[in-house]
């Protein structure tokens, strides 16, 4: 799409927020778009929020979760940044191919035009042709919105950032400065020797991005306490904002606290007046303070134990403790995880880690490392009936393990690194997508392998699942290169397993349950990338539930 088209085919309602940040990295611009996002909806307004990543990956899908944290994938198969998962929990929206952007894909659709011809024997630049490229992104696939608010990740001052910089620079002068808001995250540091909040890193954060022709209309000033009154003044006059418009973002000990602490400092009012919208009524926040009541005063704490390989940095588990959370405040719980290191579980009784939970979770990965230690993980759920749940590789090491331990089969295993065993859990080739197939080989680009996105499966009417669901046909994500082997589905039967969903084809295994044990599920989708705070996925409702009835047992 060209420049002019963007900008011819674009919502004249549409208005631009723009938020990046400055100082230091992770200070929550993902969470700051999210919840601001979810109060402007509490007043009405319709939202899309879009995220530009400037590193050099197409997409996050190769990364290590140790550098990058959880990979989302939404509904049409993007690979992408985990903040879009807080987008869609905080808004509800679902999350598209067109609202994530990276450096890499810029870059690649630079180099292709150039390849075809496109640019007529130009020399092809930073600005205007990757400029141009990025401009093309924010603008384009807008219907009728009425905010779209686009997070920059990184932090000023980082090099691969400034063509962003500079791209959402031009949108403010190509569509009008009335039509942008510029909203800037940075850091106010407590010194606790000098007994003093420092405002030096932001005022210096400001006049970084004032270098790059932008001039912030709001700050989001993250703090540990509140901001005197005389230091927002002094923070607004040394970076030419608006006193009001100086925002507090203190921390909080629940992130859904966070839209009605926004609210309270003033944000949206301010955002609307900004953009000369009347806005005299209150938003409706009671769905988020039902959320935070719940979360404050639950009836109880019930122990989950997840055995994971990345346990050492939480964000890589980002939706699945989100919606583990949101199974319970379904059930009124405080849902208070344990993480279990599954390669400790390889040469130690699961016993020593498992006894004092009341439930067991064993989540999707890749690769050989800790695997045994998910399998005995999964053999002691089994054992000593306590309520399941495996999703994707989890999904996978529960059928490996029956086969092995109940159905006899020692070298049952998954050919994804086991040589030499019998596949029960083997590579896709092919599948059905759209009506048409999709073939993959097990030599092509790791990018392009997997089974991505939202497919539908068939739920057996006389299965436990169908009773969580409530009904025949689901659509779930999905995100895996194996497959369990459904010729194997008579030996798992014979076990006390049944495949009780399946691909509408019916030759792709969707969801296994076991029918000697109170609730013992694996499901080769990830359920958690669909959970919501008011709209718990039912897995999780009913997952948390098993686990609160185990531990009125134990």
């Amino acid at each position: 799409m060209s420049e002019n088209k963007s900008l011819e085919q674009l919502n004249d309602n549409a208005k631009f927020i723009f938020i990046t940040g400055g100082v230091v990295s992770s200070l929550g611009k993902g969470l700051a778009s999210a919840s601001l996002a979810s109060i402007l909806q509490a007043r009405g307004f319709k939202v899309r929020l879009r995220k530009l990543d400037p590193y050099l990956n197409v997409d996050p899908g190769t990364m290590s979760p140790y550098q990058h944290g959880e990979v989302y994938v939404t509904d049409d198969g993007t690979e992408a940044d985990l903040d879009l998962g807080h987008y869609e929990r905080f808004s509800g929206v679902p999350a598209k191919k067109t609202d994530s952007i990276t450096t890499g894909k810029i870059y690649q659709r630079v180099i292709d035009k150039e390849r075809r011809g496109d640019y007529l024997g130009a020399t092809i630049q930073v600005v205007p042709h990757v400029t141009n490229e990025i401009k093309d992104f924010i603008l384009s696939d807008i219907t009728d919105e009425d905010f779209v608010l686009c997070e920059i990740g990184g932090t000023v001052g980082d090099i691969e950032g400034q063509p962003y910089l500079e791209a959402i620079r031009q949108v403010a002068y190509d569509i009008g400065r009335d039509r942008v808001m510029f909203l800037h995250v940075t850091l106010l540091p407590y010194i606790a020797v000098a007994g003093e909040m420092k405002t030096k890193p932001t005022q210096h954060s400001v006049k970084k991005l004032q270098e790059y022709g932008i001039q912030p209309d709001m700050l989001l000033c993250r703090c540990q306490t509140p901001i005197p009154q005389n230091e927002k003044r002094k923070i607004a006059l040394f970076c030419n904002v608006r006193e009001e418009n100086v925002i507090t973002a203190a921390d909080v000990d629940n992130i859904y606290l966070v839209p009605i602490a926004y609210s309270k400092e003033g944000m949206d009012r301010q955002v609307c007046k900004y953009f000369g919208i009347n806005c005299q009524d209150e938003p409706d926040l009671s769905k988020w303070e039902t959320i935070v009541d719940t979360v404050k005063n639950p009836e109880g704490i019930v122990n989950i134990a997840v055995v994971g390989k990345y346990v050492q940095l939480l964000e890589a588990y980002k939706s699945l403790n989100e919606a583990l959370t949101h199974g319970g405040i379904a059930n009124k719980h405080k849902v208070k995880i344990k993480w279990v290191d599954s390669e400790v579980l390889e040469n130690e009784e699961p016993s020593n880690y498992l006894s004092d939970v009341s439930a067991i979770l064993v989540p999707g990965g890749f690769g050989e490392r800790g695997a045994m230690g998910k399998i005995n993980a999964v053999k002691y759920a089994r054992e000593n009936k306590i309520p399941f749940l495996g999703i994707c590789f989890g999904m996978q090491l529960s059928v490996v393990e029956t086969m092995r331990n109940v159905a006899g089969m020692k070298d049952a295993g998954t050919s994804e690194f086991m040589a030499g065993c019998t596949p029960v859990v083997g590579l896709m080739k092919e599948w059905d997508k759209d009506g048409a197939k999709e073939i993959r080989t097990k030599e092509g680009d790791l990018g392009g392998t997997m089974r991505l996105g939202a497919y539908e499966s068939l739920l057996s009417k006389d299965s436990f699942i169908y009773r969580i669901y409530g009904r025949e046909k689901i659509s779930e994500r999905h995100r895996h290169r194996y497959e369990v082997n459904i010729k194997y589905e008579d030996d798992l039967r014979n076990a006390g397993m049944i495949i009780s969903a399946k691909s509408p084809d019916g030759k792709l295994p969707e969801i296994i349950e076991r029918l000697d044990h109170p609730w013992f599920v694996g499901v080769q989708f990830h359920p958690e990338l669909k959970s919501k705070p008011f709209d718990p996925h039912p897995l999780f409702v009913s997952f948390i539930k098993a686990a609160v009835d185990k531990s009125r047992l134990i």
